[in-house]
């Protein structure tokens, strides 16, 4: 079994795969590791990968010293089954660049889009050759949220939960359906745009905000919550796959 932890700034991702199967997933808020032995329970772990953008303290470290097996942390000079083109791939997102690869063992012949809709929203390019161009940054639906409130003493903090008019008739449906359907046609143009740069684009959505953003799956649309994880379970396979070879010629 590979098993794949996602840590991000506030809520940490699990993963169990064999091979590509997907077995189960879990998530906890921190990055403490606490429940990554209850999570494992008595299956055995063949190899760890490890995606973080916090370092994690000893006493998750410990967690996964208690494996007993292979880690692998994804960083700027892990292999990877695309050609990064990105010009600073040191300061490039880990789960981008995981997306990327998710989205290009799903689809390997095509040139994608990847939207992740997080924290940040990101859009993310990869050609048909396997080339990972790099993409855009954008402000996530609760950073807009903030920013308004922030910004605008006399406007309140509105939750994205509620009535979702096409024209608001109050202050708070005004400012919820500014900032979703706002963030909706965003992404909706990045499609059209793109599609018309990139021939026979196929588009992969994923992130925390993408269920509230009503875009379906279509078509060249296709809405897939665990991405991610299945673009980190590619690399682990991948650079298991290199140290064998190596190991064989050596």
């Amino acid at each position: 079994m590979n098993l794949i932890i996602d840590v991000g700034n506030s809520r940490t991702k699990y993963a169990a795969y064999q091979g590509q199967n997907l077995l189960r997933t879990h998530s906890e808020d921190g990055h403490a590791l606490g429940v990554l032995p209850g999570f494992v329970g008595t299956d055995t772990v063949a190899a760890v990968m490890v995606c973080s953008v916090v370092d994690l303290d000893s006493a998750a470290c410990r967690h996964l010293d208690d494996l007993g097996c292979q880690q692998l942390w994804l960083d700027a000079t892990t292999p990877v089954p695309l050609e990064n083109c990105y010009h600073t791939p040191h300061t490039l997102g880990p789960d981008r660049l995981a997306a990327a690869v998710g989205a290009w063992a799903l689809m390997p012949d095509c040139n994608l889009l990847v939207i992740d809709a997080g924290s940040c929203v990101t859009f993310d390019i990869v050609t048909s050759q396997g080339q990972y161009l790099g993409g855009n940054i954008a402000p996530g639906m609760h950073a807009r949220f903030m920013a308004i409130d922030r910004f605008f003493p006399r406007l309140p903090l509105v939750e994205a939960e509620g009535a979702l008019p096409e024209v608001g008739y109050d202050t708070e449906t005004a400012i919820r359906a500014g900032v979703v359907q706002g963030l909706r046609r965003e992404i909706e143009g990045y499609i059209r745009h793109m599609g018309e740069l990139y021939p026979g684009l196929e588009t992969f959505i994923t992130g925390g905000d993408e269920l509230g953003l009503d875009i379906h799956d279509g078509e060249h649309v296709h809405v897939v919550p665990d991405i991610v994880s299945r673009g980190l379970n590619v690399i682990l396979s991948y650079n298991l796959g290199l140290m064998a070879q190596t190991q064989t010629t050596t």
